[in-house]
């Protein structure tokens, strides 16, 4: 048992900040990961806080480019790829045209955020729209759960 949780915390120290982005990355593509988990380990494990964030940001903002990307070239290839639910992506549309651009800070949110940057890009959202809005989101959240971590571990 020791070894095993020796082998673990080595190889969470070791790749680290490696499989937080590709968990982050992943956790933002429909996949039913979660990477808030790797976020608090790492911070209580001594990892800068700040780095960590940017991390977990940078993986989940592309991991969202990447879904937004199948939402451009149209439901065939996101039904494909992704197949989302049709209740799912009828809700995020609505609330896309209900809530515009500020839907997409939202896009962190469990069940229903990898579907609005479906819909983002099935709208044909300018990138930079897009860019802006998602990474802020993210950052948001990643940053909120950070200084959660940080200051309950004091």
């Amino acid at each position: 048992m020791n070894t095993m949780l020796e082998f673990l915390s080595s190889f969470l120290v070791n790749y680290g900040y490696l499989n937080l982005f590709i968990l982050s990355f992943l956790a933002s593509t429909i996949m039913p990961f979660g990477s808030e988990a790797l976020v608090v380990a790492l911070i209580y494990q001594g990892f800068n806080p700040f780095t960590v964030v940017m991390v977990a940001t940078l993986g989940n903002y592309l991991g969202s480019c990447t879904t937004y990307y199948l939402g451009l070239k149209g439901r065939p290839v996101l039904e494909k790829y992704l197949s989302p639910s049709p209740e799912k992506l009828k809700k995020s549309e609505s609330l896309f045209k209900k809530y515009g651009l500020y839907t997409l800070l939202f896009t962190w949110v469990p069940g229903i955020g990898d579907v609005i940057t479906m819909v983002a890009g099935l709208m044909q959202l300018p990138f930079s729209y897009f860019s802006i809005f998602v990474f802020l989101g993210k950052f948001g959240r990643y940053f909120a759960l950070a200084y959660l971590t940080a200051f309950f571990n004091n």
